[in-house]
């Protein structure tokens, strides 16, 4: 490897953020060392809402080209955004910023495929209790990997949306579970 060849790629690995166009709005993703630290769906106000929200979430990261591995996740879930059944299990996350806890979580709604859903009771049944659906909505809503952790794919009791917080609320994870053909309660598209 030549000095260039050398420096390129020593660049290409340093931290950062970038936006990107997906069919419910502009995202964006930050990336480490060893993986995506974060991503984030379109907030209500656009692009520019969107990036302030990344520049407060990781303050100490710049907006950058990302390199190769973002480029790929950042394809994939644009691709899901517009239905393809992809579940992202192949984007590595870096975990290292999240509770055991909350991996635990992040790990069983990973598994959901693209156009099913389950609830916060059903994964709180697979952690071994019941009782703990209240803390696996609360881990949906500090989920910092959406849609690669798809926590719009978990719903609340009797299959009904539950929040979100990502922007435009239930309604923005009816539109993406509307895209992926999933049909909780045999309901028909609002879209």
């Amino acid at each position: 490897m030549n000095d260039e060849a050398a420096t390129t790629a020593a660049v290409a690995a340093e931290p950062g953020f970038a936006l990107f166009d997906t069919a419910i709005g502009t995202c964006a993703l930050a990336w480490g060392a060893r993986g995506l630290i974060g991503v984030q769906l379109p907030e209500e106000n656009g692009e520019a809402a969107t990036r302030a929200r990344m520049r407060r979430r990781f303050p100490d990261l710049t907006e950058a080209v990302p390199p190769e591995s973002a480029q790929k996740a950042i394809a994939a879930i644009q691709a899901l955004l517009q239905g393809a059944p992809d579940d992202l299990s192949g984007i590595e996350l870096d975990m290292s910023r999240v509770s055991e806890f909350h991996q635990r979580i992040y790990a069983i709604a990973r598994r959901i495929p693209p156009g099913q859903t389950r609830t916060y009771g059903e994964i709180a049944a697979e952690l071994g209790d019941k009782g703990l659906s209240r803390a696996v909505g609360q881990a949906m809503g500090h989920n910092p990997f959406a849609p690669v952790v798809p926590c719009h794919r978990v719903l609340a009791a009797g299959n009904k949306p539950g929040g979100f917080s990502a922007g435009g609320g239930a309604l923005t994870k009816l539109r993406m579970l509307d895209i992926e053909g999933a049909r909780p309660n045999g309901m028909a598209s609002l879209f």
